[in-house]
């Protein structure tokens, strides 16, 4: 159980940290208000570090993502009868961590009173930049999620000593090179937990949850963490 409760935690250590910045960064009145997307990347590196550090300190692997979990159990790096527990534990982990943000600037989305002013989905989850080509998206989610995990797995156990941080400067990495046109989910409970969050919670003034797009960030970043696993087992 300790493993279960470390992906849970960590998961949501990761979500209340990212999604607090991407909050930060577009609701009325935050002071990180309209800060670039060196803001966000760097951001997200130090919330999936922080996250598998938490992770790691209950025994877990700091899969945190359940394209890790299944691609790694699918090429035998990782044990089959954990799974169902660690998917469980990442998404409600990533759930619990949209709910704690939803809380912290609730009075924040008050004054945020349309998603021209900022109250969207993009805080909470991921979204194109370019909207109409889901075909493209899903190309970039797997592409970017291709390399986050082919370089992970060149790491070894990545929740030993300063591991995390590398893990952490990969995400500011990935989402510097190839983060801009989706927003770089990399992780279907990151992007499809907190997406509910919004869908659901009685968030004041939000906009649409956009759940037709939703599962772009979630076969995308599977497919790309496969393809990477399965490269890295021939080569």
């Amino acid at each position: 159980m300790g493993e279960y409760l470390g992906e849970f935690m960590g998961t949501m250590v990761l979500v209340v940290l990212g999604t607090g910045l991407s909050a930060s960064a577009n609701l009325k009145n935050a002071y990180a208000k309209g800060v670039d997307w060196l803001y966000i990347s760097f951001g997200w590196g130090l919330a999936v570090m922080f996250g598998v550090y938490v992770a790691g300190s209950f025994g877990a692997e700091g899969h945190l993502n359940p394209a890790v979990t299944l691609s790694f159990v699918a090429f035998n790096l990782f044990a089959k009868t954990k799974v169902l527990g660690y998917l469980i534990a990442q998404f409600l982990g990533a759930f619990l961590g949209a709910v704690v943000i939803a809380i912290h600037y609730y009075p924040h989305f008050k004054m945020t009173k349309t998603e021209e002013e900022g109250n969207i989905v993009g805080i909470f989850s991921t979204g194109p930049k370019v909207p109409g080509k889901k075909g493209w998206n899903f190309v970039s989610e797997m592409i970017a999620t291709f390399f986050f995990i082919y370089i992970l797995l060149n790491l070894g156990q990545f929740t030993e000593g300063l591991k995390p941080l590398i893990v952490g400067m990969i995400i500011t990495g990935i989402g510097l090179a190839l983060g801009s046109t989706t927003g770089y989910a990399l992780n279907p409970a990151r992007d499809f937990s907190p997406r509910l969050a919004y869908a659901i919670l009685p968030i004041p003034n939000k906009g649409d949850a956009h759940m037709e797009y939703a599962w772009v960030p979630i076969l995308g970043p599977i497919v790309g963490a496969f393809l990477a696993c399965l490269v890295h087992v021939l080569f």
